[in-house]
């Protein structure tokens, strides 16, 4: 399976990228052996050096060893998570092993290691310029947290437990896209339609039919699907069903249950790390996070805490009146809030999704975004049907500059299919970095939003609006990295900084000077009204206290998680558990059946763990960051130019404080975030 690889010659399609069409399942494992054979030749040879130890020999020629590896790993699970199957997920637990056999064969190799702490030990650090230093102590310290200095009895042990970690992962986050998948719920009567959107029935029966049931509708818990039924549908009875095949998944005792795979993570997460001397797994991750500590985390999250409990409580009270005046009677159960907020909203503001839809067709959306990053950072994105695609749903570009250089390929992905996971993410198949060539990046977006139906194209929600900038957000800042190192390019940047660059885009969305630029009716092209923009304003912090508290409330739950100590591992009952760290946000009561960590995908399967509490940090940075540009424009040159080239260009060259304060001139402050909260 060598012979003629594709994943194994290079790749002679336009900047570089995978040949997709090209690549089979069978491809993958036989090449990802032979290129972790040649990049522990790499490696040994780097460490068996007959030459004195020196950063240039050591510390860089580690940085750019196993760049084909990287490579191809980065077009498995990228596909794994955006196109997969059964036989990919299967190869996917067989690879992962191997894959973390490798790098803990590097990080833990003796020899090397002393090569790195007699680079580290003898630099003078202070004649290294930022990037460098940086580098040098992302390495050294690398190394110290992946178990060099630990006896061999304990790096077997901390190797076992790695492996073990990477697959349980990978199965979580199976099981949660097997629940997603599997749960259809089938509405023969149109009566119980009633309040749905045409759009959402339009859609539900395009499902139906696809599935082999014509003449009915179909709802699942993509969603596209399932928020618009949640939001809309009349039929309370058929809107618990929803939310409580929606809560309950991978909760159900079956053989996708998560309840198991949660407390194992969490135990071998706290194991490994107590290897290297760290209490608890929080304590170990936010060394290496702006918070610095858990303590701070959880003080920063209960002062939000304090001053978002009395608004939410009221606005739950404003929603539980507003639905007795309406007729309802009894106790408001959480299927009811999005349905009876959402009237709500429409009746203090006159605005809904699906007045606005109509001016959110997605292509135009797109068109605008590409147009926002033209405005600020002199961008172009030219179509290029030569660059190889994943899926045919996936578009890709080529990225210019101002001087028609090329920056990056950015692919785009949008809508939900049965090999995709739930949610929206940015992520990259090569890395930028420079070795004498300044190495562009490729980067990809990928969303489930609306799909078109019938003869409507896919007109988005504002909060589908939204997803986009921030994704994109993620997108410039892979895009327009310039580095010199892959380890320090891009997005490789503290977790709770990376939010800033994707949190800060979604503010363009208020402005009527972004608006006007793609937010056109998608049938008579007139540009959406001003008072609509008014109304998107005024209606901004509607049930933001609310909002806020469910984001507290993940945080909360994922340092309750993360800060166990050896003596309290033990964990019997996962849904328990989750009730006491989430009981200060709790505004409802408790619906059996429903639990949120068994689906928690971001920090059971993703890079969040310890780190959740990141988007709400980032809006302190994004709010205070955006003041600049309302001050002075929001397509200001110069205040665009300082971002690009004191945030998103840099990426993980510096300590992200230094970064901010040199663009901001100051560190940030929560006011802006209080004050464009209503929380003040």
């Amino acid at each position: 399976m060598l012979e003629n690889n594709p994943l194994l010659l290079p790749f002679d399609s336009p900047f570089e990228v995978a040949p997709f069409s090209s690549i089979r399942l069978e491809h993958y494992k036989p090449a990802i052996e032979k290129l972790i054979e040649s990049s522990l030749l790499e490696i040994d040879k780097i460490a068996a050096s007959v030459d004195a130890p020196t950063y240039d020999n050591t510390i860089v020629a580690l940085d750019r060893s196993g760049k084909q590896l990287s490579q191809v790993a980065e077009v498995f699970f990228n596909l794994n998570s955006a196109e997969t199957s059964e036989e990919m997920q299967a190869l996917a637990s067989d690879l992962s092993p191997i894959l973390t056999d490798f790098s803990n064969a590097i990080m833990q190799n003796a020899i090397l290691f002393d090569r790195v702490k007699t680079v580290y030990t003898a630099t003078d650090q202070s004649l290294l310029d930022a990037e460098d230093s940086m580098l040098l102590e992302k390495t050294y310290k690398g190394f110290i947290r992946s178990g060099a200095n630990l006896s061999d009895e304990d790096k077997k042990k901390y190797a076992e437990i790695s492996k073990e970690l990477a697959q349980l992962q990978l199965k979580f986050g199976e099981n949660v896209l097997a629940e997603t998948n599997a749960y259809e719920m089938i509405i023969e009567d149109e009566k119980d339609l009633a309040g749905l959107p045409e759009g959402t029935k339009e859609g539900a029966a395009a499902t139906a039919e696809a599935k082999g049931h014509k003449g009915k509708w179909m709802f699942t818990l993509q969603a596209p699907s399932f928020v618009p039924f949640m939001e809309y549908a009349d039929n309370r009875a058929l809107r618990e069903k929803m939310f409580r095949a929606y809560m309950s998944k991978a909760f159900k005792g079956d053989k996708f249950d998560n309840q198991e795979n949660v407390k194992k993570i969490v135990a071998l997460r706290q194991e490994k790390v107590a290897l290297l001397g760290y209490e608890s797994y929080s304590d170990y991750v936010l060394e290496e996070r702006m918070a610095e500590s858990a303590d701070k985390v959880e003080a920063f999250l209960n002062d939000l805490l304090t001053k978002a409990t009395p608004k939410a409580k009221a606005e739950v009270e404003a929603v539980k009146a507003f639905a007795k005046g309406q007729g309802f009677e009894g106790e408001l159960e959480r299927w009811d809030w999005s349905y009876y907020s959402q009237k709500l909203k429409n009746e203090k503001f006159q605005i809904n999704d699906e007045m606005l839809r109509p001016y959110f067709k997605l292509d135009n959306a797109v068109k605008g975004i590409f147009d926002v990053a033209n405005k600020l950072y002199g961008l172009t994105f030219k179509h290029n049907p030569e660059i190889p695609v994943y899926h045919p749903d996936v578009k890709a570009y080529e990225v210019l500059n101002e001087k028609g250089e090329h920056v990056s390929v950015f692919f785009e992905d949008y809508f939900p299919r049965e090999g995709k996971r739930g949610g929206a993410w940015m992520t990259s198949y090569k890395s930028q970095y420079k070795d004498g060539i300044d190495h562009r990046p490729i980067v990809s977006i990928v969303c489930n939003f609306t799909p078109a139906t019938g003869d409507k194209p896919s007109l988005l929600t504002y909060n589908e609006v939204e997803t986009l900038f921030h994704e994109f957000g993620h997108a410039l800042h892979g895009m327009l990295a310039d580095s010199k190192y892959s380890s320090l390019s891009g997005t490789s940047v503290y977790w709770d900084f990376v939010e800033l660059p994707s949190q800060i885009l979604e503010n363009w969305l208020q402005e009527k000077e972004c608006l006007d630029l793609f937010a056109k009716h998608y049938e008579t092209g007139e540009p959406i009204p001003e008072d609509y923009i008014q109304k998107i304003k005024d209606s901004s912090n509607f049930n933001e206290g609310y909002q806020t508290m469910r984001q507290l409330s993940f945080g909360l739950m994922d340092m309750a998680w993360h800060s166990l100590k050896a003596d309290e591992i033990q964990v019997d009952d996962v849904r328990a558990f989750e009730q006491k760290a989430m009981a200060q946000t709790e505004l409802f009561g408790a619906i059996e059946g429903a639990c949120m960590s068994t689906q928690f995908s971001h920090i059971f399967q993703g890079g969040y763990a310890a780190g959740y509490y990141s988007y709400k940090w980032a809006e302190v940075l994004d709010a205070d960051a955006f003041s600049v540009f309302k001050e002075k424009g929001i397509f200001n040159k110069e205040v665009a130019t300082s971002f690009k080239e004191n945030i998103l260009s840099r990426g993980g060259s510096e300590h992200p404080m230094e970064l901010y304060k040199r663009f901001r001139g100051q560190e940030p402050t929560v006011d802006a975030l209080l004050e464009r909260s209503g929380l003040k």
